[in-house]
């Protein structure tokens, strides 16, 4: 339809039209944007630039309530719970009685990811472990004696021991790193964008190797909302690519592409949406640092939020309704010769606000 309206009307129109919508645009927002209610109105009839995170905000909420009754590749419930626990578990002072609101839904979370043979063995032992430590050291309540007894009947029936291995500890006993600031900030200066690559494949298992230590990276209530979709066949890295606004000019050279894509089905509630951007970030950030150790270059492209290039992506990625990408990292062998950019930074002086 595009191309038809293209053939059938000059360019310059087409521009003139283009201007006199944004001109409508401009003088409306000075009117919708006076409180919440007309915001939501113009952004209603007027603007559906939010109308994709809508719907994947809600296709995200019915499967995380679907999660609860078949739980597939992990169980984000367990997860979030269970960072509660320990949350609890560390607190100064502990008190004798905590997590009695939740601890019934933990349980019969853990009893069906059980029962459904759904736990992997790290997640599954994390999971026991900080249950059975909870259940040893909380008080006695009957929401927390009667999730006791589902518990420890399941352990039994199941044969499921405490390794004890997977419970908070002291931070004296972290195993400290001896990289100096200096070595720290020479990693970080080395870390370039890279957008020139040798003609040389990237090994699947580095990636691997580099995003195990990358997910150590923060993540709200350790739900860990992400996933990374790699691509290394070379003609569809070059499609994924060009889905971007941002890689004219050099995708055809890029070796592998990584999208970094955020699961909204990790959350019951709206008020969590963005957490999968925060999460996405942090945990990018640090696998950018990772594959730098291993000898590999990336490049962080930016992901606009249009209608047109997210069709594209989702249909290369397969991806659902549900899912959002937080970003495209380009990886590879970089080219000696290829150009980077100086691309000053700011320092202190400009972003530090100390709040009195």
């Amino acid at each position: 339809m595009k191309k038809l309206l293209k053939k059938l009307i000059p360019t310059a129109t087409i521009s003139k039209i283009k201007k006199l919508i944004e001109l409508i645009d401009q003088s409306l927002i000075y009117t919708f944007s006076k409180n919440k209610f007309l915001s939501s109105l113009y952004y209603f009839v007027f603007n559906g630039t939010f109308m994709r995170e809508q719907h994947a905000v809600l296709k995200g909420r019915v499967r995380y309530y679907k999660s609860l009754e078949r739980i597939e590749d992990s169980c984000v419930l367990l997860r979030r719970n269970i960072h509660r626990l320990e949350k609890g578990l560390i607190m100064q002072p502990r008190r004798d009685v905590f997590g009695k609101a939740f601890i019934g839904e933990t349980v019969d979370a853990f009893v069906l990811a059980v029962k459904q043979s759904a736990l992997k063995e790290s997640e599954g032992d994390w999971f026991n472990d900080v249950l059975s430590k909870y259940f040893e050291v909380v008080g006695s309540e009957p929401e927390i004696d009667h999730a006791r007894k589902k518990y420890e009947k399941i352990c039994h029936d199941n044969k499921i021991l405490n390794k004890e291995k997977s419970i908070p500890y002291y931070y004296q006993d972290i195993k400290k790193s001896n990289i100096s600031f200096e070595q720290l900030e020479l990693l970080f200066k080395q870390r370039r964008s890279v957008r020139w690559y040798k003609e040389q494949p990237v090994d699947i298992a580095l990636i691997n190797k580099a995003v195990d230590i990358a997910t150590q990276a923060p993540s709200a209530c350790n739900r860990q909302p992400f996933k990374f979709h790699t691509v290394i066949d070379k003609d569809k890295v070059k499609k994924v690519a060009d889905c971007a606004m941002g890689t004219v000019g050099f995708s055809h050279n890029l070796q592998t592409i990584i999208a970094v894509v955020g699961d909204l089905s990790s959350y019951p509630a709206e008020r969590d949406r963005h957490v999968i951007y925060i999460d996405g970030s942090l945990v990018t950030m640090q696998l950018m640092l990772a594959l730098e150790t291993l000898g590999l270059s990336t490049c962080a492209i930016n992901w606009p939020d249009i209608e047109s290039r997210e069709k594209m992506l989702d249909s290369l990625l397969n991806l659902g309704k549900h899912e959002r990408t937080v970003m495209l990292l380009a990886v590879g062998y970089a080219d000696p010769e290829g150009g980077i950019p100086f691309s000053q930074k700011k320092n202190s002086s400009n972003l530090v606000k100390v709040v009195k």
